[in-house]
């Protein structure tokens, strides 16, 4: 499955599970919801997946943790915040480069609309 097609269906999931909780409610329960959801739809998906590092030779296990990673092609950080700010942007870009991914969503249920709150972030993408 291309990326773009996984990125519409986590984009469709995600604004259907906005709709019927609306905003506010914990990440964690966002996660839950919409994990279930992307896998009934056939995808894969790991919750809390580990990223390990290394730096100077030394390794750094679980040196971060990604919300989603669905079909091992896309990262999906969630938020339930009022305002993103830049440092929610550079978390994605952070956990891209070590697992040399191309895409990462950066997803806020917090917003009143989840077009408002759905960002796509890069990483020398390839179509």
């Amino acid at each position: 499955m291309r990326i773009n097609e996984v990125t519409g269906i986590i984009l469709n999931e995600a604004i259907r599970v906005h709709r019927e909780l609306g905003p506010g409610l914990l990440e964690s329960v966002y996660e839950a919801v919409l994990a279930k959801r992307l896998q009934q739809r056939g995808l894969s998906v790991d919750r809390q997946k580990p990223i390990t590092i290394t730096i100077d030779g030394e390794v750094y296990g679980e040196a971060f943790r990604i919300d989603l990673l669905v079909d091992g092609i896309v990262i999906v950080e969630l938020k339930s915040v009022e305002t993103l700010h830049p440092v929610h942007f550079k978390q994605v870009k952070t956990y891209l480069r070590p697992t040399n991914l191309q895409l990462g969503l950066l997803i806020n249920f917090g917003e009143e609309t989840l077009k408002q709150g759905y960002h796509r972030i890069v990483n020398n993408l390839r179509e």
